[in-house]
């Protein structure tokens, strides 16, 4: 609490701890974070962030959002156009295996 280059939120710190017990807890009856994730895949992102804010502490729309773009969970990281974008859909990110094909939001 007295380093001043680290977050010094008391909540935000034992959120920090309480959400690496359930990640812990997740991964003994998943299996794995990742073999929870697929359980729950598809949602859309306000179905994610609902999911989230039940089962974590201080997660809101942007971190859940954010995270699950960076993990292929949802579209939205590569617009169309971009010249990754191609090799992301190759990787088949999690996003892209739903029934109906997701498409990254316009520019």
């Amino acid at each position: 609490m007295a380093d001043a280059g680290i977050v010094r939120n008391r909540l935000k710190i034992d959120a920090v701890i309480e959400n690496a017990r359930r990640i812990v807890e997740i991964a003994r009856t998943h299996g794995s974070f990742r073999a929870w994730l697929d359980a729950h895949h598809p949602r859309s992102k306000e179905e994610w962030v609902r999911l989230f804010r039940e089962t974590f502490r201080f997660t809101g729309g942007e971190i859940v959002g954010e995270f699950l773009m960076s993990t292929g969970y949802l579209p939205g990281a590569h617009r169309e156009g971009c010249p990754v974008l191609p090799r992301i859909r190759r990787a088949k990110p999690a996003w892209a295996k739903r029934s109906k094909p997701a498409k990254p939001p316009p520019r």
